[in-house]
């Protein structure tokens, strides 16, 4: 793959009034992961473990580890009065700034995204709505009361309901579940993916894992960028958190706007950025 120089602008601001000071159809994907209205603070503290003989824990062998906090990953409170009314002007300006043949992928969880698909049907209106793609995962408690809740949904709205980008053949392709059923070479190849992905969610020891609270998997959103954008175009994030967004649209030579009103999330993104290939960063 051909990866041009990409520029990528982070802005720390309240993302609505930066909303407002982007051109119209101005970018070709909109990717956000808001807030999910749970109702408690997020946030996650980070630490690393120091060889110490009189340590707290122990570790791989019977050696003892010495545990120590290096700092709490940005912080931000998750309870809205009037969520709709929170997200509601921010859509609006998501349409008007997007091109004419560009999408909106709206990240929530299933107790709003009932009332999110409403708000997004009046904005972009219904013939607008293409998938609902949810998101599964198996990892974490399990509830012994009801059914466990192992799955995001993610909705995908366009400009407009024909006329937009989607580029199937530059899918990553998964596994067929009965490969035995369509031969060794449909098998080896693999198949594109349905509107349910598999997907694990960044692991808490893996390299991927940054600290940022509600991190998503890198994979998961260069699906998004590579089918929903072409090379050279520009993807935006206005709830950026921990910049993954910026990532993949680096990897896969886009540029993006990423807006965080979190300094802590400014940091994280800026360092992202910096390690990822072929990337030109412009902070604001």
């Amino acid at each position: 793959m051909t990866r041009t120089h990409q520029s990528h602008r982070i802005v720390q601001s309240e993302n609505l009034s930066a909303l407002r000071q982007l051109p119209d159809a101005s970018v070709e994907l909109i990717y956000i992961d808001p807030p999910f209205n749970t109702g408690v603070t997020q946030a996650r503290t980070r630490i690393k473990t120091v060889r110490d003989a009189d340590g707290d824990r122990i570790g791989f062998g019977g050696n003892r580890y010495r545990t120590e906090k290096l700092s709490t990953a940005p912080i931000y409170p998750d309870i809205f009065d009037d969520y709709i009314g929170f997200l509601h002007p921010r859509m609006v300006e998501a349409h008007r700034i997007l091109k004419p043949t560009g999408s909106l992928f709206f990240h929530i969880d299933p107790r709003e995204v009932h009332y999110c698909k409403v708000m997004l049907d009046e904005i972009f209106s219904r013939p607008c709505f293409q998938n609902e793609i949810i998101w599964a995962y198996d990892y974490g408690a399990r509830s012994t009361k009801r059914w466990p809740a192992k799955h995001d949904n993610i909705l995908w709205y366009t400009k407009h309901p024909t006329d937009y980008t989607f580029n199937l053949n530059a899918t990553d392709r998964i596994p067929y579940m009965a490969p035995a059923l369509v031969g060794a070479e449909k098998a080896e190849r693999g198949k594109t993916p349905t509107d349910v992905w598999w997907h694990t969610i960044v692991s808490p020891t893996g390299k991927e894992k940054t600290g940022y609270p509600t991190q998503k998997p890198i994979g998961i959103l260069e699906r998004i960028v590579r089918v929903h954008s072409n090379p050279g175009e520009t993807v935006l994030d206005f709830f950026a958190g921990s910049g993954t967004t910026g990532v993949a649209a680096a990897r896969n030579g886009r540029a993006s706007i990423l807006i965080d009103q979190s300094p802590g999330a400014i940091e994280l993104i800026r360092q992202r950025l910096a390690a990822s290939p072929v990337t030109r960063s412009i902070s604001q």
